[in-house]
């Protein structure tokens, strides 16, 4: 016998504001704060976050080690496979946070939808992610500083990259959305005038007319053979070493989740930003890796980041082509990306922490908040992590970033691996319940099976992150550190976590899917018609 569908929209009791704290057993523990986070951020603030908020130096910098490890044909073949990763997690996430825009996010979902030591595991594997991905930003920043001036210590471009991360998240939401809006559409124009200028200098437009075509592809090849290594094995450890730097590039699609809580009118923008994720894969990082590839040979010194004088690939290329002055024009927007990525990865690390301490897995004090809905408390926590760009001072900055990158992209791939737990027990909840998915403000026909990709590919890439040394001669300590400590942690967060909450996995039947909804159907609205073709265009883009 069938289950009865029910609109999802009706599907709401009077129980319609934010709790603050969970106690785990459906009761509101009384939270400290005066105040609470507040919608500031705005539709066009949201399409740019999504589109463009965290295209930072893992696309621009990062690439360079890829390169140089899979070849143009590796590195393009790594991107590929990362993004129909990426897609699959963002449907999934979106089809939930455009249902219940909390915040805390997927953090409060888990505990929703899964258990609360889910909840716990994942808040804080991801708040880690973040909290490690904004000093891997900075010392990226100090990287491209020193492209000018590599006779300053690392330790003076820091400090200027940190004051400026800090002030633009002190400032509060509504700043850090200005903020945002102007640097991501710098990073969109960059993006897209890099891949337009490669193009030209590819075909021979660059002042040297030099015709490049697929030369590379050719000389020296395709692939890399990793480390020596002869045959097929050879090139496809090449490819599999540019996956976790792609998942590191890619890491932060998801911001929008965090950013919910604090979006207007959510049931409208986010399924809207959701569906613009395809366009930043493809256009920006297939794109772009598509480009680099037939730009700069693998086997190009500079691209090596270890050696201190590596160079982001497209700066390369472009001085390669004889452009002058461009190459620094092109240097100091890539810096401002490095500034808005390490910028965005604050807020978002500190409204994780922010959601662990409403999910009640962290201190009540980081739920303190301004007046102007500013939680202050988490910014602060979360900011002075970031002070580990100091690592680039007595180590090359090129060294401190492959570090942080990798320890960043393993929890950010743990971090999809939960998302889609989670959303598996959302769609369980959902057909136990008699909700008819139809009804969401966002689905699609791709779930389950998105879902279960997002869970299984996330965990076999972790698992083989850090093989490289296992190959004879090639043991690095802190390679495997940086790869596998975030992967090990997680089953022993979640074990102690169970037998602390002694609270079994939520059943499907007993899942809330009904608390919130009637203060977020009440912040929806019907957005005002445009009054000409430029609104129109404008509501359109954005």
């Amino acid at each position: 016998m069938g289950v009865e569908k029910t609109d999802a929209t009706a599907y709401h009791t009077s129980k319609g504001k934010f709790s603050d704290v969970s106690d785990h057993d459906g009761e509101s523990i009384k939270a400290p704060p005066r105040y609470a986070l507040q919608r500031k951020l705005e539709n066009r603030h949201i399409a740019m976050i999504s589109i463009g908020g965290v295209i930072g130096t893992g696309l621009f910098v990062g690439t360079a080690d890829s390169l140089m490890y899979g070849g143009p044909i590796g590195l393009l073949l790594g991107y590929m496979v990362m993004g129909t990763i990426v897609y699959c997690v963002m449907i999934t996430l979106g089809e939930m946070v455009a249902f219940l825009p909390i915040p805390g996010g997927h953090i409060k979902l888990a505990e929703r939808f899964v258990d609360p030591a889910f909840s716990f595991t994942l808040g804080w594997n991801y708040w880690y992610s973040w909290m490690i991905s904004s000093p891997s930003e900075i010392a990226a920043a100090a990287l491209l500083i020193n492209y000018w001036n590599d006779t300053v210590n690392n330790s003076v471009w820091v400090i200027m990259c940190f004051v400026v991360v800090l002030t633009i998240n002190m400032l509060g939401t509504g700043a850090y959305g200005e903020a945002e809006f102007i640097f991501a559409s710098i990073k969109v124009l960059t993006i897209t005038g890099l891949i337009i200028l490669g193009i030209i200098i590819d075909l021979g437009g660059g002042p040297n007319h030099d015709r490049i075509g697929f030369r590379y592809w050719k000389n020296p090849g395709p692939f890399v053979q990793y480390n020596g290594i002869e045959g097929v094995k050879g090139r496809f450890l090449g490819w599999w070493a540019v996956l976790t730097q792609a998942a590191f590039s890619f890491i932060g699609t998801e911001i929008v989740a965090i950013a919910a809580g604090e979006a207007k009118n959510p049931r409208h923008t986010l399924p809207k930003a959701i569906r613009r994720v395809y366009v930043r894969i493809l256009l920006f990082y297939i794109g772009g890796t598509l480009v680099i590839g037939l730009l700069v040979p693998s086997n190009n010194p500079l691209l090596q980041l270890n050696s201190g004088t590596a160079q982001s690939p497209f700066v390369i290329a472009i001085e390669t082509a004889g452009i002058k002055s461009l190459p620094s024009i092109v240097n100091a927007c890539l810096l401002t990306s490095a500034w808005s990525a390490a910028s965005s990865d604050l807020y978002t690390a500190s409204r994780a922490v922010y959601g662990l301490a409403a999910s009640g897995n962290a201190s009540k004090y980081f739920l303190k908040t301004t007046r102007h809905g500013l939680p202050y408390v988490a910014v602060l926590f979360s900011a002075s992590f970031s002070l580990l760009a100091f690592m680039a001072v007595s180590t090359s900055a090129g060294s401190v970033f492959n570090w942080l990158a990798n320890m960043s992209s393993v929890a950010g791939l743990m971090s999809w691996f939960g998302i889609s737990v989670t959303y598996l027990r959302f769609y369980k909840g959902l057909q136990v319940q008699g909700i008819d998915r139809k009804t969401l403000p966002y689905y699609t026909n791709l779930q389950p099976y998105a879902a279960w990709w997002g869970v299984i590919s996330t965990v076999t890439i972790c698992f083989f992150s850090g093989w490289s040394v296992f190959l004879k001669g090639e043991w690095n300590t802190a390679n495997f550190v940086t790869n596998y400590l975030l992967f090990i942690t997680w089953p022993i967060m979640y074990v102690g976590a169970r037998f602390y909450y002694r609270i079994k996995p939520v059943a499907a039947k007993d899942m809330d899917f009904k608390s919130d909804l009637a203060e977020i159907v009440a912040d929806s609205y019907d957005e005002p018609l445009p009054k000409n073709k430029i609104e129109a265009f404008w509501q359109w883009l954005l």
